[in-house]
This record gives C-alpha cells, structure tokens and sequence, in this order.
C-alpha cells in the first residue's frame, strides 16, 4: 500500500492524458449502470478532489441519490489504466458552482471545454447544470508498461477513513 502523496500525482497525470473514463454507479434496484465521462482532478499536494460537469437531473443523479458512490476506470491501449472509488456529492455554493465552471474552460481540449455548449447550461446558476465533487476512497494506477515488460506495478492508496 502506498501513500496519497505518491499515488495521487501518478493518478492525475494518467486521468488527465487518457481524459475519457467508465463510470459506474449503483441503480435504485441495485444494479450496475455505467457511462463515459472526462473528470477533471485538482491535487493540492494532500487531496485529490474530482470534479463532474453534469446535468442534475439525470439517471446518474438518481443513482446517485440511492447510493452516493462511483468507480471511474482509465484505460489506454498501452495497458495503462487507474481507478479511483469515490464518494460524490452535489456542489450548491454559487462560489464554487461558479470555480468549477471556470475549471472545465482553464484546460484545452479535449480534457477542458465549455460548459455553455451544453444544452440549458448557460452559465454556472443554470439549474440543470449540476457540479458533483468526487472525493476519492481509493485509488489504483497501473502503468501498463511496465506491465507489459513482465514487471507488475499496482500501485494502490486507500483512505483509513
């Protein structure tokens, strides 16, 4: 088991290159249910907070009304792949509502973009845009080259918590 401070960074810098991950969440029927979605990740040298543009009305929010956790998985065709399980929670202050917006414009495409080309999301008070935080439980990163060269690393951080 590794710390947050060696996992989290490797983490990132893999999300961040391959962008696109599978999320999957827990249905009311407790079933399975996944998508893509891009995350964007802040790490301020302790935490690791995830942020989801998203419209809060949709069958994720549901899902994640009854169960308010999600597996993301990165994966390239380099074998590289990460995984962080999250718990989520929906942003209401405006302040932050509002940093989130501008956080998805900060990057160029196709990690950033703008949240306006969303239809119904004309600005961060929209009220179908909806800004979900991730705050990860676990995380594990896998470089799929090294995999590939016969030298399994799994490097895995899990919150004592």
């Amino acid at each position: 088991m590794y710390d947050v401070k060696t996992v989290a960074p490797a983490f990132l810098e893999m999300a961040h290159r391959i962008i696109w991950c599978v999320a999957a969440t827990t249905k009311v029927d407790n079933r399975a249910r996944t998508r893509v979605l891009h995350p964007i990740w802040e790490w301020d040298g302790d935490t690791l907070t995830g942020w989801i543009g998203t419209n809060r009305h949709s069958p994720k929010s549901r899902d994640l009304a009854n169960t308010p956790f999600v597996s993301l998985t990165y994966w390239e065709p380099s074998q590289d792949t990460c995984t962080a399980d999250c718990e989520t929670s929906w942003e209401t202050d405006p302040d932050v509502r509002a940093a989130g917006w501008d956080l998805f414009s900060k990057y160029p495409e196709p990690l950033g973009y703008d949240p306006s080309m969303i239809p119904g999301w004309d600005n961060s008070e929209s009220p179908n845009f909806g800004l979900l935080r991730l705050t990860p439980r676990r995380l594990v990163v896998t470089p799929g080259t090294e995999v590939l060269m016969g030298n399994f690393v799994l490097m895995t951080w899990q919150n004592a918590a």
